[in-house]
């Protein structure tokens, strides 16, 4: 199954990515998403449907977006702009316009990127007119701020061509019949950023699944446990002897739990609750982390609690904070327009998007979603439809089975949800 991206930036710049870059890549499928300014990136992310990465086209976009980044559960990047892409820019200028660089105005994320041309190159007359948008980001940047700059020097005489990496920068300039060029992305920085983003998804993804093992001492009068235990899609033991609980699972259902109202509840009940989370590359070395993880809170001072040990040995918690994120709200406006929109109760629609957004994979069968919602399968393949007729999910596969009958479709959702 090919990698999706959502790749975020200006018109201009996604379509150069789609024509030149696109074509050159095995196995990654590129979304994009437009903007107009930088600072509409942030309203883009809730647009964005199920995919295993972000990319963002430069710091700006992503400096803007950087908050609402934290609620996405899949990894962001941006392209770091660069000496190569100055160097590239500045001889383009050079060769095709015969500027030469102290005639020349450049706005750019940092100036310390001439500083080191300079040095590298020996430059005598090297570029006078720089503005960084590093110190501005992100509550005092204007784009005003940066075309009037640009366009101040070339009314005074001061240069004679302006060479700009914010897309909006351009167009004004251009209106204002100013000579000028964005910055050059050298296509090999895009495609090296691009395989990054896809580098990253795979490695999320593995480490979703990493083996999880879960240590619980809970009275077993705690009508929770087996919910819990169900919600980690995990098994539960317990040997003769033994104070304590075991489960085992995996750890991208381990921190879908970590977010859910019911895990906060679980430790909110009359009687005291400790549990340790390990994970590991074996079953042995989870359960192992699990133990250490639960000694850290049984010594803790209160006497609900939970710790994580992962596979590298590093502590985490404790468990829960109160400021990790809820489980999504019934009566939100935005979901109870996706609910109607989708013919679906909120409450569904809720757990549906709970179950998908931290899957390992995007592709799932029905069996799996009435696994999760506790509802008959029939129950979720008429939900599936629903979906499917509406179009915000699509049948990408059959899985075949081991008994005899007909396959289990497969399917994707492709619907915003973050």
């Amino acid at each position: 199954m090919n990698t999706k991206i959502a790749l975020i930036g200006s018109r201009d710049f996604t379509e150069h990515v789609q024509a030149s870059i696109a074509p050159r890549l095995n196995g990654i499928d590129l979304i994009p998403y437009i903007y107009s300014e930088p600072q509409e990136a942030e309203k883009l992310i809730s647009t964005i449907v199920p995919c295993d990465a972000v990319l963002f086209s430069g710091a700006l976009p992503y400096f803007f977006t950087k908050e609402a980044c934290k609620e996405l559960t899949v990894p962001v990047l941006y392209l770091e702009q660069d000496e190569t892409a100055l160097i590239t820019s500045l001889f383009h200028i050079l060769q095709h316009h015969e500027i030469k660089p102290e005639h020349v105005s450049i706005d750019l994320m940092d100036t310390a990127f001439v500083d080191h041309i300079m040095t590298d190159l020996h430059l005598q007359n090297p570029p006078q007119y720089v503005m960084d948008y590093k110190s501005s980001l992100p509550h005092n940047f204007s784009i005003n701020e940066y075309a009037t700059f640009h366009q101040r020097l070339f009314q005074e005489g001061k240069t004679r061509f302006a060479l700009t990496s914010i897309h909006s920068v351009y167009d004004r300039l251009v209106q204002l019949n100013i000579p000028c060029m964005r910055m050059i992305d050298p296509a090999k920085s895009l495609m090296r950023t691009i395989n990054e983003a896809r580098s990253q998804a795979l490695l999320s993804k593995r480490k979703a699944s990493t083996i999880a093992a879960v240590r619980l001492i809970v009275q077993e009068k705690n009508s929770g446990l087996q919910k819990l235990v169900h919600l980690m899609e995990g098994t539960l033991q317990k040997k003769d002897g033994d104070s304590a609980y075991t489960v085992f699972s995996n750890r991208g259902s381990i921190e879908n739990l970590l977010e859910t109202a019911e895990f906060h509840s679980f430790f909110q009940v009359n009687q005291p609750v400790l549990a340790g989370f390990g994970y590991g590359h074996t079953a042995a070395q989870a359960e192992e982390n699990a133990e250490t993880a639960l000694s850290f809170a049984s010594k803790y001072d209160t006497e609900s609690c939970a710790f994580i040990v992962n596979e590298d040995k590093e502590l985490s918690g404790p468990y829960p904070d109160k400021n990790k994120k809820q489980q999504l709200k019934y009566n939100h406006p935005d979901m109870l327009s996706l609910a109607k929109q989708l013919k679906l109760s909120p409450a569904n629609l809720s757990k549906i998007m709970q179950f998908y957004k931290h899957r390992t994979f995007r592709d799932f069968t029905a069996a799996e979603l009435s696994d999760y919602m506790q509802i008959s399968r029939r129950s979720a393949e008429r939900i599936l439809k629903k979906l499917v007729d509406n179009g915000s999910a699509r049948i990408t596969g059959e899985e075949m089975t081991y008994a005899q009958g007909r396959p289990r479709a497969v399917y994707e959702l492709s619907f915003p949800m973050y």
